[in-house]
């Protein structure tokens, strides 16, 4: 038997046996059946508040239709039960007036009195009443058969009447006449009337009964039904606020993702906005150490190259003087370009680190920039500054100084301004600058345009020291910016010390 190595043995993985010709993968529902269902299910979910209300207000249509429709069936039943109690006193009345007219022929025929004729025509015409009714009563209803029952009633009636009436128009002559008026009448006759009259009452008597039947059951159906509808309704309600409680409270739990996730942006907001205003203020730090050093190499090395140029220049000019005047001309020529650069070099130098700030302090900086600001433009200055020098901090009164130069530049460039008032206000927490001016006043819109002026880079640097910078338009007309910063701030000492 020969070996055969373990590695020369295939191994054979699940997914490579091929599936058997009987075996397929269970069926899965159509797509389009899927996303139908899914969007019915999400409909569902949606309006079933719309749907429920939609079937509560149907039922409660539906069952005040009921109502309705019941109260009908069972007022006409009663109207039925009442008529049908009406027809039996009618009845009963009707008989009771045929025995009184009876009645009054026998004592007619005993007495010949006038009393006697007149209660007979009395009843008599009371009878005519009751059968007339009885007879609209039967004829409205369409009894056919209590009709035909009435109809012999009435005829005997009316006979009986036409009888008594003859009687009792003239009184019995002689003593046979009167014992034929006070015979009793034919038993066959009395007994047919009575059994006509009993018969009639008992029909109505159980009309009647039927009518108060039927409206009992018709009282108990609606009652069922009712209650029925109102079961119904209240399990649709149940179900309605439950649905809503279910989405009142997913509601709420997305609301208060939404607040969670908000305070986290906030915080994430604030955070950023804390590094942003840190970075702004490095930077504006860098910015200020850049200047100072940039300041002091133009002032040391620069101002030391044009000054000793300027005085080789005038020392060869006074050799040259008489024995090369043109030549000295050109010397002087190069003497003049060497002091515009040098004044060149102390504007750059003062633009970038205004050396009045640095040796006398914010006070005088303010006046001596806004005096200059004023002779170049022509404006009347107004101050309301302290009367001697304070030391603010490095920092903040670098700050209000770049404040100040970036309001006095742009309302030169757009203010078209005549006068230029000035205010510094020192206490012991906080340091105030304000500036105004009477010119044409900074349009609303360029309010919401923080882009706009040098805006920006003001803000961040009064924001990036924990002050206020406010802009708006004075009254009558003109602009006016404040600023408010803290005097000292802890880790404060000397600018570019802060550390983002």
């Amino acid at each position: 038997m020969s070996h055969v190595p373990p590695a020369a043995i295939p191994t054979i993985l699940p997914e490579d046996v091929p599936p058997f010709a009987d075996e397929s993968p269970p069926p899965r529902a159509p797509e389009g059946i899927a996303r139908r269902a899914t969007r019915l299910n999400e409909w569902m979910r949606r309006y079933s508040w719309a749907v429920a209300m939609t079937v509560a207000i149907v039922i409660t249509v539906g069952g005040l239709i009921i109502l309705e429709s019941g109260r009908m069936r069972i007022a006409s039943e009663y109207e039925v039960a009442l008529d049908a109690k009406g027809a039996t006193a009618q009845l009963s009345l009707l008989a009771a007036d045929i025995a009184t007219l009876t009645a009054d022929e026998r004592g007619f025929a005993l007495k010949a009195d006038g009393a006697y004729r007149a209660h007979f025509r009395e009843t008599a015409e009371r009878v005519r009443r009751t059968l007339a009714s009885l007879d609209g009563y039967y004829r409205r209803i369409g009894d056919d058969t209590a009709l035909a029952s009435f109809a012999q009633i009435r005829a005997a009636a009316d006979d009986e009447i036409a009888q008594g009436a003859v009687r009792l128009t003239d009184p019995p002559a002689d003593a046979a006449a009167r014992a034929s008026a006070l015979a009793l009448p034919p038993p066959d006759a009395g007994a047919t009337l009575d059994a006509a009259l009993s018969l009639l009452r008992l029909n109505e008597e159980q009309r009647a009964q039927h009518a108060l039947d039927a409206s009992r059951a018709d009282q108990r159906i609606s009652t069922l039904c009712v209650g029925a509808l109102c079961a119904l309704n209240i399990v649709l309600f149940i179900l309605l606020f439950r649905n809503l409680g279910i989405q009142l409270d997913k509601q709420a739990r997305v609301q208060k993702a939404l607040i969670t996730q908000q305070e986290e942006l906030d915080q994430l907001v604030f955070a950023r906005t804390r590094q942003l205003e840190a970075l702004a203020w490095h930077l504006q730090s860098v910015s200020e150490n850049e200047k100072t050093e940039l300041a002091r190499e133009l002032h040391d090395e620069l101002g030391s190259i044009l000054t000793a140029s300027k005085m080789d220049v005038a020392w060869v000019r006074g050799k040259l003087k008489d024995t090369e005047p043109a030549m000295a001309e050109k010397l002087a020529r190069a003497l003049g370009n060497l002091d515009q650069g040098i004044a060149l070099k102390r504007r750059i130098i003062e633009d970038m680190r205004p050396t009045v700030l640095a040796n006398f302090g914010l006070v005088t900086a303010l006046r001596s920039l806004a005096e200059e600001a004023a002779q170049r433009n022509g404006w009347s200055v107004e101050f309301d500054l302290p009367g001697e020098d304070m030391k603010l901090g490095e920092a903040i009164e670098i700050a209000l100084f770049r404040v100040a130069q970036e309001t006095l530049t742009n309302a030169a460039k757009y203010a078209h301004a005549r006068r230029i008032r000035v205010a510094l206000t020192v206490d012991e927490e906080n340091v105030s600058l304000s500036i105004t001016d009477d010119g044409i006043g900074i349009r609303p819109q360029d309010l919401k345009r923080t882009q706009t002026h040098g805006l920006v880079g003001m803000r961040q640097r009064v924001s990036a020291r924990g002050g206020r910078f406010e802009i708006e338009r004075a009254s009558p007309r003109g602009t006016a910016i404040s600023v408010s910063m803290p005097r000292e701030r802890s880790g404060d000492t000397r600018i570019g010390e802060r550390i983002a």
